[in-house]
């Protein structure tokens, strides 16, 4: 599967004729959202489910697990097959409960093929404030439904994970939070989730997200306490564009993400921050290239990613990206980035790593 497929399968999303519900994956709640993680080969990519018409590409399911849920199909484009694709089992680890009754998914999820991933709290200072609320986060809706914790213990992490990596053979914990009222933009949790995860299952590599934290101290402290990687999150560039579509979060600068990222990659390394670009919010791709470029000159692996609706947000009816937008994008990027030597496999974990919600991976060998 090329670069352009998987740029183009992204943009258009995939329709299924199978029963509802028989095409396993998530709904709602922070991203990604409404997609299906399809692999492709060794490939896998999470694409956005679309109605039957809505979309060249559609899946026919050819066998499934005895109970309903399909394991594989075949990927057609205007009918015309493409190829096979495996679809993921329902982990085995989602039976499982902690011994008070929590049921592990609303701890943590997998995520793409081989992908834990956790929002150990589930709230944002900003979120229920429309005049502050990012207007394509969904972070709130999973809560609202009763789907997930507002937060995950230390413990309950550690738990989640070592059960995870024994049952699933997941291969990489992603940890990620809401920002709080509190200076370290929820460091300080992340930390100590780490620390247990890391001292209950030691060779699983983890990713941390947050906001840049006010003390850069905290970078420290967050790999002391086990994780492998840092991600913090610019999504949009350009001034005028970060005001419009987050404008509490774009009150936290530019020039403090870069300073934040600088010091960051003097603890995690060069290829080992990293942050979301998104494609399709309003910034002009001259812009998106610019920043990564400048990110690259700092250590900072650009993940660039198309925007997608998510039911229940101010931008659920904002059409995302055109794919040959994406396609212009990915290969400028995948140049800088190839050429910086920061390429996505060299990471030790993270959305990066894992590269399902972008095709930018693909585009970073090419010639």
């Amino acid at each position: 599967m090329t670069g352009a497929l998987l740029a183009d399968l992204q943009a258009k999303g995939v329709a299924t004729d199978a029963a509802p519900g028989a095409v396993p994956g998530r709904r709602g709640g922070a991203g990604p959202s409404d997609h299906r993680a399809l692999s492709l080969g060794a490939t896998t990519v999470m694409v956005p489910m679309r109605g039957a018409g809505r979309s060249p590409y559609r899946l026919r399911v050819i066998d499934g697990d005895g109970a309903g849920t399909a394991r594989r199909a075949l990927l057609l484009r205007d009918d015309l097959p493409l190829g096979e694709v495996a679809l993921p089992a329902t982990p085995r680890f989602y039976a499982l409960a902690t011994a008070d009754g929590v049921p592990y998914p609303k701890i943590a999820l997998l995520h793409a093929r081989n992908v834990l991933a956790s929002t150990v709290m589930q709230s944002c200072v900003r979120y229920n404030d429309p005049a502050d609320a990012c207007k394509f986060c969904a972070i709130g809706s999973s809560l609202k439904e009763a789907r997930t914790l507002a937060r995950k213990s230390p413990e309950q992490l550690a738990e989640v994970a070592a059960a995870a990596v024994r049952l699933d053979g997941v291969e990489q914990l992603v940890m990620t939070t809401g920002t709080p009222a509190t200076p370290d933009r929820g460091a300080a949790h992340l930390a100590a989730c780490a620390a247990a995860v890391r001292a209950a299952v030691p060779s699983l590599p983890i990713q941390v997200q947050c906001e840049p934290p006010d003390d850069f101290a905290w970078f420290a402290r967050l790999a002391a306490a086990g994780a492998d990687t840092l991600g913090m999150h610019l999504e949009a560039v350009e001034p005028e564009v970060r005001a419009a579509v987050m404008p509490g979060k774009a009150r936290v600068s530019v020039d403090f993400y870069l300073r934040a990222y600088a010091a960051a990659v003097e603890v995690f390394g060069r290829g080992q921050v990293s942050t979301y670009l998104i494609a399709g919010l309003g910034d002009r791709p001259e812009a998106l290239v610019a920043m990564a470029e400048t990110l690259l000159s700092l250590g900072v692996y650009p993940f660039l990613v198309p925007f997608t609706p998510i039911a229940g947000t101010p931008f659920a009816d904002r059409p995302g990206p055109p794919a040959a937008m994406m396609d212009d994008l990915y290969r400028r990027v995948g140049r800088l980035v190839r050429a910086a030597g920061l390429t996505s496999d060299k990471m030790k974990a993270g959305c990066g790593k894992c590269g399902a919600c972008s095709s930018l991976a693909s585009y970073e060998a090419a010639p």
